[in-house]
């Protein structure tokens, strides 16, 4: 398994992490429905085990829920992971969200204590906010580095405009930004400026929210909790829903010329990008985690990236 480092720090990561937006569990605004504690657990176990070195949540998932999830998992684990979270989402006693990065600091001391850890690996600005002075945000990171308090930072979603900005006042060691066969919109701008100026890019979503794993269907996705943020997503509404599942069935077939799931052949497509260091890989079981890992080791050939290419960029049919 090859490991690549992130940026110009010293974190050597590999190909592929655990995501833990969906342990944050139900009964919060961006939920993916009802999640077991246990299987929680189990599953950033298994992630460890087979050799996931870094491990992504966020303060929001699951109103500080995650956060304790992955503290919990960790603290009982004999290998200790990178730990990556992000601030300015917080949220009030109704459980509302909203979007800040006037309370950084005290986010990432509430951070630390639900983590349980003395210091954070990778600290990421989790959206820019409309209004709000980027700038005193990102010296504000730039300060918890130095005292500390975290090893890196990073921004997550950031447009190449608003990275610029920053990098006036200190590194950006990575970008977190959504990419996947379904979402490809860093592709012209985004991902070039980051190869350009040496800024990790660890992707989000590789595959869609599960839209690529070759299991979703117009059922399943009918049938999705009530809680689940996937039932109002455009990408699971039609006329986008048939395209996708499309994709799906396209590269489930090339998945099975190597034995491998449409799952791992969306993940290993989104590495194949020289600018993406690592893709962020959910898994709500081991079991699940245990199907996607093979993405850490398989490669597609050259022409096989062309062939999905083409059919990306093929015309839809009406």
């Amino acid at each position: 398994m090859k490991i690549s480092q992130l940026g110009t720090s010293n974190l050597w990561l590999s190909p592929i992490g655990f995501g833990s937006w969906a342990v944050g569990g139900g009964d919060w605004a961006h939920s993916w429905g009802p999640q077991d504690d246990n299987a929680s657990i189990a599953a950033i176990h298994k992630a460890i085990d087979l050799g996931m070195n870094w491990i992504d949540t966020a303060a929001v998932y699951g109103l500080g829920h995650s956060e304790e999830i992955v503290g919990r998992a960790v603290k009982e684990s004999s290998i200790k992971p990178f730990i990556f979270t992000k601030c300015g989402m917080v949220w009030n006693e109704k459980r509302e969200i909203k979007r800040t990065l006037a309370q950084i600091r005290s986010e990432c001391e509430a951070s630390l204590r639900r983590l349980q850890v003395e210091t954070i690996d990778l600290y990421q600005i989790h959206w820019p906010v409309e209004g709000e002075d980027t700038l005193e945000a990102w010296s504000t990171m730039n300060d918890l580095r130095h005292e500390g308090k975290v090893r890196y930072i990073g921004v997550s979603n950031f447009p190449a405009a608003e990275m610029e900005r920053c990098l006036d006042v200190a590194r950006i060691t990575s970008l977190q930004p959504p990419y996947s066969m379904i979402n490809r919109s860093v592709e012209k701008e985004i991902l070039p400026y980051c190869h350009e100026h040496n800024i990790g890019v660890i992707s989000y979503a590789p595959m869609h929210s599960g839209l690529l794993t070759g299991a979703m269907t117009k059922e399943r996705v009918a049938n999705l909790p009530p809680d689940d943020f996937r039932r109002n997503a455009k990408n699971y509404q039609e006329p986008q829903l048939t395209r996708n599942l499309a994709i799906a069935d396209f590269i489930k077939q090339i998945g099975a010329r190597h034995g491998v799931s449409a799952g791992v052949i969306a993940i290993t497509w989104v590495l194949a990008n020289p600018a993406i260091t690592g893709a962020i890989v959910g898994g709500r079981s081991p079991e699940q985690v245990q199907d996607i890992w093979p993405a850490a080791k398989f490669h597609l050939s050259h022409d096989e990236v062309q062939e999905i290419n083409a059919f990306l960029d093929a015309p839809q049919e009406r």
